[in-house]
């Protein structure tokens, strides 16, 4: 399922966009993607969201920053509190806002980083989210300069939440960011992205970023947020999805194209990232995409 283009709107006073989503049904599944970066804090709701071929569940205060182009979508499964609505608040702002800011403002260096992660997606941690959620909802009723102060504040809160998670994407780049990451990781993770199905190993990995296992090690983690071992494992489970939701093939065969010998190892890996077995997962979210 090809996802569709979303124009987002501008205001003539503001150098980003909010949005306050109150929907009393339901959040309807809308697959979709825009060249901007995208924070949403997803309020009074529980289901699934969906970011390029990651699914997984959300509740209430879940808090994710989509980078540039990525698809996605969320759809809910039922209210938390009863007559209250869905709510979702939603941060747009563009690449090169982000690039001007880390460029032109040294105390707004820690972003940088962030946003070198999120060129796919990230997930924060639950005590992020409890810490900038009153912050985010505060917005909705600022001026403009008050809510831009409000905004690098989050921004600089979000740039330290070490237990934040990268979401892989399983799909090409619609375009790199042009934020720079050391190029040592950057030619290890393409290396990566492109032999996922292939044997591999971290001594290898390490040679090919000229460090020592140990330094290669420390290296990965600071420019991931994981180990290599659970990035390799993540981003075949991500292919793995990609190919369950949008095509017929029998679930050995899916096990062999993403890299797995054993197909009672490939279940295992799987089942212990997405709560279900490769056949549950394409009943239940296949039909979405097809």
């Amino acid at each position: 399922m090809k996802a569709s283009f979303e124009k987002v709107p501008t205001q003539a006073n503001a150098s980003w966009t909010l949005l306050n989503r109150r929907l009393a049904d339901a959040i309807p599944f809308e697959w979709h993607h825009h060249p901007e970066y995208e924070l949403t804090l997803t309020l009074n709701s529980r289901g699934h969201r969906y970011i390029s071929s990651d699914v997984a569940r959300y509740d209430d205060g879940d808090l994710v920053l989509v980078g540039p182009n990525v698809p996605h979508s969320w759809s809910s499964a039922e209210l938390i509190r009863a007559g209250q609505p869905h709510t979702a608040l939603v941060i747009w702002f563009s690449e090169a806002w982000a690039e001007s800011l880390v460029n032109l403002f040294p105390e707004m260096a820690s972003i940088r980083s962030l946003l070198i992660v999120a060129q796919n997606a990230l997930t924060f941690s639950e005590r992020a989210s409890r810490q900038v959620r009153p912050m985010i909802e505060a917005m909705v009723n600022q001026e403009p300069p008050e809510r831009l102060v409000t905004l690098l504040v989050v921004l600089n809160t979000l740039s330290r939440d070490t237990d934040a998670i990268r979401i892989l994407s399983a799909q090409p780049s619609n375009g790199r960011v042009s934020i720079v990451e050391d190029d040592r990781i950057h030619r290890v993770l393409e290396f990566l992205h492109s032999n996922y199905a292939r044997p591999l190993s971290i001594p290898a990995l390490a040679e090919m970023a000229c460090v020592s296992v140990s330094a290669f090690h420390r290296m990965f983690r600071k420019h991931t947020r994981c180990t290599a071992l659970d990035y390799i494992v993540r981003l075949r489970i991500g292919y793995a999805c990609a190919l369950l939701m949008q095509g017929n093939s029998t679930v050995s065969l899916i096990a062999e194209q993403v890299g797995y010998s054993s197909q009672a190892l490939f279940n295992r890996q799987f089942k212990a990232l997405k709560g279900l077995t490769p056949s549950e997962f394409r009943r239940q979210h296949g039909h979405l995409f097809q």
